[in-house]
């Protein structure tokens, strides 16, 4: 069982070891910490936390670095977030704030998180899956070729070019329009297909195949999974950061290019119902067990719409990462909920 004194004893050495990348001994413990014990005592209490796994001796008689579980065990039950200064805050709300659409506030997020954190920074796009429609648009711009524009309430804009197979004037493909606006407008993405099976079956045959077509690609941009991505900067920070990776930076790289794990890792931590989530070492994937995640969800709409979060080492530093994390989630969220209005 580890005392009271012990899990303080964690503390100091998960911030030690994150601050000097340094195993972290009894005796500097004692000079940098204000335990008013000795540093036998501290070695017992490190001798109860060896034996719990919350730490271990990289090498023979040297300090001690703490353990995945450690790491755990800090983050749930000792770490409390670091608040961001007033200046941080309203440099996060003047850079967001300059944002020109979507795109951009997806972009400036992700530069951003990584400049305060120097990790690697990730933002979801707003899943599909949780956002209603706001609304559908259909434009003529020839006579068999159209525009489909589907605005989300995340802020999401998909635009579609579409053959029509026919040919159709201007008032028709508005008509078309406006009979999917009216079926699904409102509706959550994940209620569209029976609606839009009702459209075509009440089309009137002289537009009968262009609205079939059009309710296809429609179909297709509503599906759950439509446009799942991530926005990534600062990997350049896991190649400064290599020792800490020893040699697993590559498969890290290819898990960020790929994107295909952190998606589903994303949607794992969705499921926990946290505003802050973290992973750390073997709890994520294979092939990142050298890596831990941070991650907090923003919404749209009075809703979760995706996540936004940091990757790096294991040793990171916790407290001031999940900060960042929690305040680029709560701007992202005001940002949107104004589009919104």
């Amino acid at each position: 069982m580890v005392t009271d004194r012990g899990l303080e004893v964690l503390r100091a050495i998960v911030r030690d070891y994150v601050a000097s990348s340094e195993p972290v001994g009894s005796k500097s413990i004692v000079e940098r910490h204000s335990f008013g014990v000795s540093a036998a005592t501290i070695r017992g209490d490190m001798a109860q936390l060896e034996e719990a796994e919350l730490i271990v001796a990289p090498h023979t008689s040297s300090g001690r670095i703490p353990t995945d579980k450690g790491y755990r065990v800090f983050v749930d039950r000792l770490q409390g977030m670091q608040p961001l200064s007033p200046a941080q805050r309203q440099a996060i709300a003047r850079f967001l704030d300059e944002a020109a659409d979507l795109d951009d506030v997806m972009a400036r997020s992700v530069r951003l998180l990584s400049q305060l954190t120097n990790q690697v920074a990730l933002a979801q796009y707003p899943s599909v899956a949780k956002a209603r429609v706001r609304r559908v648009e259909v434009v003529q711009l020839a006579e068999s070729r159209l525009l489909l524009v589907v605005i989300l309430d995340s802020g999401r804009v998909e635009q579609r070019m579409v053959d029509a197979g026919q040919q159709i004037g201007a008032e028709a493909a508005q008509a078309i329009g406006r009979a999917l606006d009216v079926a699904v407008a409102g509706k959550p993405t994940t209620d569209a297909e029976e609606a839009l099976g009702a459209v075509v079956d009440a089309a009137q045959p002289i537009v009968a195949t262009a609205t079939a077509r059009l309710v296809v690609v429609l179909g297709d941009v509503l599906a759950p999974t439509a446009g799942d991505r991530l926005v990534i900067a600062g990997a350049s920070h896991l190649v400064r950061g290599g020792a800490d990776l020893s040699g697993s930076v590559t498969m890290v790289l290819e898990a960020i290019e790929e994107q295909v794990t952190l998606l589903r890792l994303f949607g794992e931590m969705d499921a926990e119902a946290t505003a802050v989530a973290t992973r750390i070492g073997r709890e994520m994937a294979d092939g990142l067990e050298q890596t831990s995640i941070v991650t907090g969800a923003y919404g749209a709409g009075g809703h979760e719409a995706g996540r936004v979060g940091v990757l790096g080492p294991t040793r990171m530093d916790y407290a001031s990462n999940m900060a960042a994390v929690r305040a680029v989630a709560r701007y992202l969220t005001r940002l949107l909920d104004d589009e919104e209005r």
